[in-house]
């Protein structure tokens, strides 16, 4: 049997060269994370997140590290000051004073955060006890009292201040109870959603590249406007399912916090009184390397929130500011002030519940926060980190 003609043999393919890759696709450097240094300067709290958040370390069931964080007097004697109602002061967002020695006059919400930043679980009695008037928050309850320190002397503020109380609790009570791990819970989503609607209506606006209009000698915010705040943004930080489900508004929302910050200061038409709205973000905040020395803690604090939003990889110059604070490590890799000795200070109300969670600002202690900061926004961007 005469077997068919074998085929020809097409010719071999000419090699050609790899594909270029982008510098922006091109791996991150490793990041040297001083944990054993750590482990013998930092306080509980620290070692607690050092080992579990940046280093993460597996807790066997019963492990004496779980109960670290509890070991921190600061927390505890935080913690016993919740009253009975479930509240710190009744109030919410207020923080103690730089005189205060013990959390005199901090607010629920503020503790609330705190203590998440200490390392407590949810289910820590005093947060469980918290979490009924915080929920209650998201209702937009039209009970005065529940407008708590934001309701002005006799809660007599009109319905449009009244109404903007309201918000700005609403939201920062979402943040508390995303960043304690309600993501899944219907009553955050559904508030989420109200939130993000409002939010993503103003980004795809006009407003968002032009937000002031004049009243009379000054140019503020329209009544309509709606830009996000800084606990919006601690809310989605803390939601990635949900951020994964509003990419579209996410994606706005990336290139408007990119975008330079106006002049003006954020002040909003409400009713028919101009009022202040600090917490309103409408546009970078850390700019430069001159904002980033002005104030270290706001400067993580932003750093953190972009990474955990998946947006700080994606600016180059908050990449290089994040290198620049990495740079100001010794070979140890503890970090030091780019000048002086003295320990990072912040007098951002924002930035309280995270800063510092150190009891102790003097010695090798000065250092111990930032140097866990930037081991945690490196594990946040993706970096590899070698502890050392």
């Amino acid at each position: 049997m005469t077997l068919p003609p074998s085929p020809p043999t097409p010719p071999s393919p000419t090699p050609s060269a790899p594909p270029l890759t982008p510098a922006s696709a091109a791996p991150s450097p490793s990041v040297s994370f001083p944990i054993s240094w750590l482990l013998e300067h930092a306080a509980a709290p620290i070692k607690y997140r050092a080992l579990v958040d940046v280093t993460k370390v597996t807790l066997p069931a019963n492990d004496m590290l779980s109960a670290l964080p509890f070991t921190h007097r600061p927390a505890l004697t935080l913690a016993v000051q919740q009253q009975s109602d479930g509240t710190w002061n009744h109030a919410m967002l207020s923080v103690p004073s730089a005189r205060a020695e013990h959390f005199e006059g901090v607010g629920t919400i503020s503790a609330v955060r705190r203590l998440l930043e200490y390392g407590w679980d949810k289910d820590a009695p005093q947060l469980t006890h918290a979490r009924r008037v915080l929920f209650r928050l998201l209702a937009e309850d039209n009970d005065p009292d529940y407008l708590f320190e934001l309701g002005g002397k006799g809660g007599t503020l009109d319905n449009d201040l009244a109404r903007r109380a309201r918000a700005i609790l609403r939201e920062a009570a979402a943040a508390a109870l995303a960043q304690a791990g309600y993501e899944g819970d219907p009553r955050l989503r559904g508030a989420a959603r109200r939130i993000i609607e409002r939010v993503g209506a103003f980004l795809r606006s006009p407003l968002a590249e032009k937000p002031f209009v004049r009243v009379g000698n000054q140019h503020v915010l329209p009544p309509e406007a709606a830009p996000p705040s800084i606990n919006t943004l601690l809310m989605l930080a803390y939601m990635p399912l949900y951020r994964t489900e509003h990419h579209e508004v996410m994606g706005l929302l990336h290139k408007y916090l990119a975008q330079p910050l106006p002049r003006q200061e954020a002040m909003q038409l409400c009713g028919k009184k101009i009022v202040a709205q600090p917490h309103l973000v409408l546009g970078d905040l850390l700019a430069n390397r001159a904002v980033a020395d002005t104030d270290v803690p706001f400067a993580l604090t932003w750093l953190e929130l972009m990474a955990r939003l998946g947006f700080l990889r994606k600016n180059d110059n908050w990449c290089k500011l994040f290198d620049r604070f990495l740079d100001d490590r010794d070979r140890e890799g503890v970090w030091h002030p780019h000048k002086g000795m003295s320990s990072a200070r912040s007098t951002s109300a924002f930035v309280w519940p995270m800063y510092p969670l150190e009891d102790q600002m003097a010695g090798d202690e000065r250092w111990t926060d930032v140097t866990f900061r930037l081991g945690l926004i490196a594990r946040l961007m993706g970096r590899t980190i070698n502890p050392v």
